[in-house]
């Protein structure tokens, strides 16, 4: 048969191009796709040795592949190599070689497709994974990938071992073991947070793991579901080893409780004389009586927002999404509550979504007070205005009292250092800023003789 009354059938055997070579690697026949492809006419190539336009590092990968064809009942076999271009460059071919049947024709049907965009893509990959494995290898933190079911370890690198006290072999082999280093108490959270995380959701959460270590390594993690078509594919994330932070956290806290509980017990005794000196002695030594109690009251309320302070610096600080008006409505109605005289006036939206954490609201409660606290004539006049941006959701307190100290909005707007010494009733104020700062917004200040305008800024949720 000859080459020209094959060309309808060889076209349709393959999209790409396509080529007849005898024996000796000959080219008999090669189609138009090859202009395209490799910028060779067809007739520059035709009576042209094959192996020639191979790129040396793969003529024997291609003549291997060849002589399977003839030594085995196979009756095709393919390569990737690289075939020159008119040009003098390079490009990557995928070819199957066939070895037609009935001896339809004398020679070797080659049809190939152009893989050099795949082909850079996987040596991208393969870079990047190296990259990847390289900077994994010299990190505390423990870095892992894992199919979308968690059946699939694809990823781990070595700190592994040390955080969590199992080989990485054995998690390869056996992904479960994931869960088998987990403390008994923290299983069931933690199958929930996996759970959520193959439904397509982010997951921070904290836990005891190493039963090596009697479960005493706590860590923190954080996933991320990679989507792909809507449905989870792979799971990323790291867990950091927080054991330190963690002690130092119960230390902190047994010191709190006992401060308090110190304070506390010792106020009252102080409390309790300086009422009966109040009650029992001349004018000028009530009066000073009454300066002890309001003294004593006024440490007795630091010690509680302490408390507050110690709970937000200690907890699981994760900003989510909160609708800010009932928050500031509760907000108003608390200060409404312990200051009957005060008037504020409100302009809220109907919702305003940000991304703040829970204690916003002990924040917005602490401006208002200390606000009312303020007032020169036992009635002041409040305003709060909640205002949704294309960014931000904005709090504006707005108050008729006299210029707030510099030392209290320096505080506020994070400009006064935690090591400088001053005197101030702030530590109200440094809540405040820690809820917000810890939320990843920030506060704006304007003083005047006529009042105060503080505006909080949140981050707003567009989800």
């Amino acid at each position: 048969m000859e080459i020209g009354e094959l060309t309808p059938f060889l076209l349709e055997y393959t999209q790409d191009k396509i080529a007849v070579v005898d024996d000796e690697l000959q080219y008999v026949y090669v189609n138009e796709a090859s202009e395209a492809i490799l910028g060779y006419e067809p007739d520059q190539l035709i009576g042209q040795p094959a192996r020639d336009y191979v790129h040396p590092d793969d003529e024997r990968t291609v003549a291997a592949q060849f002589r399977a064809i003839g030594s085995s009942n196979e009756p095709s076999a393919t390569v990737r190599y690289r075939h020159a271009t008119s040009d003098g460059e390079w490009v990557w071919l995928e070819s199957r070689f066939t070895d037609l049947p009935d001896d339809t024709l004398e020679g070797y049907v080659v049809s190939s497709r152009d893989i050099s965009e795949q082909v850079a893509a996987e040596r991208d990959r393969r870079d990047a994974e190296s990259r990847l494995r390289t900077i994994a290898g010299t990190v505390g933190d423990v870095l892992w990938m894992f199919s979308g079911d968690w059946s699939e370890l694809l990823f781990v690198n070595p700190a592994y071992e040390d955080v969590f006290g199992r080989p990485v072999e054995a998690l390869r082999e056996d992904p479960t073991q994931f869960l088998e280093v987990v403390h008994p108490d923290d299983i069931d959270r933690v199958r929930e947070a996996m759970e959520r995380a193959s439904s397509g959701e982010s997951v921070d959460i904290e836990y005891r793991v190493n039963p090596e270590a009697d479960y005493s390594r706590w860590v923190w993690v954080r996933s991320e579901p990679i989507v792909e078509n809507g449905e989870v594919v792979r799971i990323v994330g790291f867990s950091r080893d927080i054991t330190d932070r963690r002690r130092r956290e119960r230390q902190l806290a047994v010191m709190d409780k006992l401060l308090r509980h110190n304070l506390r017990n010792d106020m009252a005794v102080i409390l309790g004389n300086a009422e009966c000196i109040a009650s029992e002695a001349s004018d000028p030594a009530r009066g000073r009586a009454e300066i002890i109690r309001q003294q004593g009251r006024d440490l007795l309320e630091s010690t509680d927002k302490q408390r507050e302070i110690i709970d937000l610096l200690t907890g699981n600080t994760v900003p989510n999404a909160i609708d800010l008006v009932p928050v500031v409505t509760d907000a108003i109605e608390t200060t409404r509550g312990r200051y009957p005289n005060a008037t504020i006036e409100t302009t809220v939206p109907e919702s305003a979504t940000a991304t703040a954490l829970h204690e916003v609201e002990l924040a917005i409660t602490e401006l208002l007070e200390n606000a009312v606290r303020h007032a020169t004539d036992g009635h002041p006049e409040l305003s709060v205005t909640v205002r949704s941006g294309p960014k931000t959701v904005d709090i504006e307190i707005r108050d008729d009292c006299p210029p707030i100290p510099e030392v209290e909005f320096r505080v506020l707007t994070g400009d006064w250092g935690m090591d400088d010494v001053y005197h101030t009733s702030g530590l109200g104020l440094w809540l405040v800023y820690w809820v917000v700062d810890l939320s990843d917004g920030h506060i704006s200040f304007d003083r005047s003789e006529t009042g105060n305008v503080i505006t909080v800024s949140l981050e707003r949720n567009q989800s």
